[in-house]
């Protein structure tokens, strides 16, 4: 039977789902824009708030939907995939439920510590801001500060990082967030495991690291991610295979403690000198990870999904034996004042033309505004381009040379994947490791 899968996001992220399914099925999107990758996969684009539960189930049963894959966490929180299982369509993507394990982190932290889960830090959980602030006077040593809800990945302040114990007592009371956890401050290298997950099984993807912070030298504001990079193998150039099994084996006690979780389980992991320890769990495929992933992805996607909905065993993954590096293009200003309204043009034929005889060349629409004159900006991420070849460095070089598509108005981390940056993660962990 020929599968219709409707996708649930207009995003990076959601550009590469679509690429990955497109071979196999008939595609649909509901999300808020109209993303130009997307739309020449899928036969439609329904523009839909990703939110509105009882439009996009609408928009499933019109297309008679056999499976729908949800990309954004705001959909999971909103209750997207019950009311599409309640309609009889399986969706690849927790329940809202059990994907609280992303969107309430102080449920998260208690979650890991009721359960026994290995990696949690030491945290406390608070409602009081004034209780929270006195905490952080009277802890000894540094915290990371996340409010407990979604922020899109800017909420976290680390003291003795990004700001002093003042500055993030002053963020506590002037945010007015309803409820924080505050955690120790974890030291190492952060690097990224998602898995898919299904049917109490985990199959895990290789490592990516992610870059948070907005200019080059990981300097600036926190993004939702500016670049990511993964190598040839399941593992980074920082870590070893002992490592990523830690990791692994956190995701399985996970899955074992939450046997119905479907989806896929990313863990945002941080490499110590003492071991892997969890800076948090997201219930959906990272953005940009899931572009360093799904490319290199030789399993056919589909597989996952029918063999997930069907009750059966998961596919052992196979992998392309090549490393990825992602950039994304943002507009000028982003993250803290975004230029939107702005009229950007995507150079197609220039990413293509960065390929090489061993490498690709990949472009993948985010967050643009596409209407009858072109593209024009959002307050998000407008693109990525991803290079993948035999190497980190081969691959980042592909990369820059596919950023020629990034035109006036546009702003990237050229350092991302380089080999200075790529050696100073390995000698950072190798002096925390002494």
């Amino acid at each position: 039977m020929s599968e219709t899968v409707l996708l649930v996001g207009g995003g990076g992220r959601e550009h590469a789902i679509a690429r990955a399914v497109t071979p196999d099925a008939t595609l649909y999107a509901c999300a808020s824009n109209r993303n130009p990758g997307i739309a020449a996969l899928a036969e439609e684009i329904r523009l839909v708030d990703e939110r509105d539960v009882e439009d996009i189930v609408a928009f499933a049963e019109e297309i008679d939907a056999t499976l729908a894959v949800v990309g954004p966490e705001s959909a999971l929180a909103a209750g997207v995939a019950d009311a599409l299982d309640d309609a009889g369509i399986y969706t690849f993507g927790p329940e809202s439920d059990a994907a609280r394990i992303e969107t309430d982190k102080a449920y998260q932290r208690r979650f890991m510590q009721d359960e026994g889960i290995p990696g949690c830090p030491d945290f406390e959980t608070f409602e009081d801001m004034d209780a929270a602030c006195d905490y952080i006077d009277a802890y000894d040593g540094d915290l990371a500060v996340k409010p407990a809800g979604l922020t899109g990945g800017k909420g976290v302040r680390v003291t003795g990082d990004q700001v002093t114990k003042a500055e993030a007592k002053a963020y506590l009371r002037e945010e007015d967030y309803d409820r924080v956890v505050l955690e120790e401050r974890l030291v190492g290298e952060e690097f990224t495991v998602q898995a898919f997950v299904a049917n109490g099984e985990v199959r895990p993807t290789p490592a990516v690291q992610d870059h948070k912070r907005a200019y080059e030298g990981d300097e600036g504001p926190n993004t939702g991610g500016m670049g990511s990079y993964s190598d040839a193998g399941p593992t980074l150039p920082f870590m070893d295979a002992a490592d990523y099994d830690a990791a692994v084996e956190i995701l399985e006690a996970t899955v074992d403690a939450l046997p119905d979780y479907k989806g896929v389980l990313y863990g945002q992991f941080m490499l110590t000198a003492d071991g892997v320890r969890v800076v948090e769990f997201n219930a959906r495929f990272g953005d940009p990870e899931a572009m360093n992933t799904l490319p290199v992805l030789d399993t056919p996607f589909l597989d996952v999904l029918t063999a997930a909905r069907d009750g059966e065993s998961l596919p052992q993954l196979a992998f392309d034996d090549r490393a990825t590096v992602c950039k994304y293009a943002v507009p000028a200003g982003y993250p803290t004042d975004p230029e939107s309204g702005a009229h950007i043009a995507v150079d197609e034929e220039s990413v293509a033309a960065a390929a090489t005889e061993t490498g690709d060349a990949l472009l993948f629409y985010a967050s643009v505004d596409a209407r009858e004159d072109g593209l024009y900006t959002t307050t998000s991420r407008a693109f990525a381009v991803v290079g993948v070849d035999e190497t980190i460095t081969a691959a980042e070089e592909i990369a820059e040379a596919a950023l020629a598509a990034a035109g006036d108005g546009l702003r990237v981390r050229h350092d991302i994947g380089t080999p200075d940056l790529v050696q100073r993660r390995i000698d950072h962990m190798a002096d925390l490791r002494e």
